[in-house]
């Protein structure tokens, strides 16, 4: 294709016999500055996490493991319940264990770190790295032990959510197995990691008082630190800092780690090397259809990161949203809660993309120091093929969402400001969610000789939404910018997306080996065309493109600089 004139329009088209045949509304102009440097773009898409521990080093939980581990240069951090609770390590929904801790007859301690190994070692292994929760309370040590295991959904909070019945026994235990994890991994590689205390103490997780919240951080930080002074430790994982309870409880933790006084060393405050907090968007049925809200999560992100601000002493501290999601369980499947049938599609990877982008601007806005956020989404072991669970792979084989965060780690460099018409900002987002019109916007990033542009056309009803002409300008490429090569990587409803050739296929429940190999390719990132190369003029760019609803676009131009002709 020749440039003609002084701009060089490619339409790519792609198939939308999925959706609506209506013309689409007038194009979205999306511009792009390669100038216009807002910092560095850090992989704070990075994280993920999820209930079932043991599910970490079975058949497809290692595999995906590597999947994350490949992401992109960025090391995957991953953070999950229950290494600490009691148990013969065989997992279900919501319920994990290790039977780390538990005492002979005489009261004394025995430790086990055989379960706990297999989940490090795997991470390990893939070259991925635990963001470790340091929780439940073992049987052996809970001031309420019976009863202890929970009967999911039917009964939750049991045993393993109460205070131990000795603060000193539990801080000689925690020593201990960050001394074990230096002895076995390596001092420079504990390093590396993040530790953290107990999962949403403001809730049900945790049966005790925040004074004994307090109190238990004390010395869980202060055990950690003895066993290695350079380890990581934060806290305190509660949920939406909006409400106001939860509100109430992360301002306090923060108060007491600045000027309380500290119940294991009795002096003034406790260690905080990064706060964290929860966020969840909301999901429900709208005159029987699938709706999703996200202007739940993005309000929560806001208000979190507010409280936090307004403390001097920790304004700069790291930040890190614990849990980040749609909605609130990621075991309430689909079949039975029909309201988070978004997860199995494209939708739950353009809702993806819009919040990490506001979330972005709300740090930007908010003058935080922003350092990830975690997707609470792994995979089930022996589930059915495309359940409807909040994964990233069911039965090995990869959803649509995961091909975002595959798209998100092609990402580098410095984040560039964006400029669409029309536009969204996050204010309105919370004010309005997306119930009318779609909502089309970019996140971009630009590098040494690549500019990358990650597209979106969201909207909040599943089966809602209509196909999007996107006019994608880009403006001062620079001189050695003269011929770039164009990737357009696209996830929909017929790319990258295997659960719409399960569907193909007739919904098998037992697929065969050829199936299954299919399934698994049909997972994986997919171009919307071959890569072309193309002529510039004047330093700019223009590109057009139909984007399908709840589809995800990523337009990559890569050159040659002057140093590598």
């Amino acid at each position: 294709m020749k440039c003609l004139g002084l701009q060089l329009t490619v339409l790519l088209i792609c198939s939308a016999a999925a959706w609506s045949q209506q013309a689409p509304p007038s194009p979205v102009r999306i511009a792009v500055d390669y100038t216009a440097k807002q910092g560095v773009f850090e992989p704070v898409w990075a994280y993920f996490g999820y209930d079932e521990c043991n599910y970490t080093y079975m058949k497809y939980g290692k595999k995906l493991l590597g999947e994350l581990s490949r992401l992109g240069p960025a090391p995957v951090y991953l953070r999950c319940h229950n290494l600490l609770t009691s148990g013969d390590g065989t997992p279900s929904l919501k319920w994990g264990s290790t039977n780390a801790y538990r005492e002979d007859e005489s009261g004394r301690p025995i430790y086990e770190w055989t379960i706990l190994d297999r989940i490090f070692d795997a991470y390990r292994e893939t070259g991925t790295r635990p963001l470790v929760e340091i929780g439940f309370m073992p049987e052996a040590l809970s001031i309420k032990p019976q009863p202890y295991r929970h009967d999911w959904p039917k009964t939750f909070s049991t045993g393993w959510a109460y205070p131990p019945s000795d603060y000193k026994k539990w801080a000689d235990f925690i020593h201990a197995w960050v001394k074990h994890c230096v002895d076995r991994y390596g001092k420079a590689e504990v390093e590396s990691w993040l530790w953290e205390l107990w999962n949403e103490p403001d809730i049900g997780y945790w049966k005790g008082t925040p004074e004994e919240y307090h109190k238990l951080y004390d010395f869980t930080a202060d055990a950690v630190k003895r066993a290695l002074p350079t380890a990581k430790i934060g806290g305190p994982h509660t949920t939406n800092p909006g409400d106001g309870r939860s509100g109430a409880f992360l301002r306090g933790f923060l108060e007491h780690c600045a000027r309380g006084t500290n119940h294991a060393t009795g002096k003034t405050g406790a260690p905080l090397d990064y706060i964290a907090f929860h966020a969840k968007g909301a999901t429900r049925l709208a005159d029987g259809r699938p709706q999703m809200n996200l202007a739940p999560q993005l309000k929560a992100i806001s208000k979190g990161f507010e409280i936090v601000a307004s403390f001097p002493e920790w304004k700069k501290t790291p930040m890190i949203i614990g849990e980040s999601d749609p909605e609130g369980s990621a075991a309430s499947a689909a079949r039975l809660h029909p309201q988070n049938s978004y997860r199995n599609g494209s939708q739950y990877a353009a809702y993806t993309a819009a919040t990490i982008r506001h979330t972005l601007d709300l740090a930007r806005e908010k003058q935080v120091n922003f350092q990830g956020a975690v997707t609470w989404a792994f995979e089930f072991e022996d589930q059915p093929y495309f359940e409807g669970f909040r994964t990233l792979a069911t039965n090995g084989i990869d959803k649509p969402v995961l091909n975002l965060f595959r798209m998100l780690g092609l990402m580098s460099g410095d984040r560039l400001a964006t400029r669409s018409d029309p536009s969204r900002n996050t204010d309105s987002l919370i004010a309005q969610a997306v119930r009318t019109e779609p909502y089309i916007d970019a996140l971009a990033t630009g590098a040494d000789a690549q500019i990358s542009v990650l597209i979106f056309n969201y909207h909040d009803d599943t089966l809602s939404g209509q196909e999007a002409a996107v006019e994608l300008a880009f403006a001062n490429l620079p001189p050695s910018a003269s011929r770039v090569l164009v990737h357009h990587y696209r996830v929909d409803n017929q790319h990258s997306n295997a659960h719409t050739v399960w569907q193909q296929m007739g919904s098998p429940q037992r697929p065969t080996e050829e199936q299954h190999a299919r399934l698994q390719a049909a997972g994986q990132l997919q171009m919307l065309s071959s890569p072309q190369w193309f002529a510039v003029d004047g330093g700019r760019l223009t590109f057009s493109f139909i984007l399908p609803p709840q589809g995800v676009s990523l337009v990559q131009l890569t050159w040659h600089t002057a140093s590598a002709k």
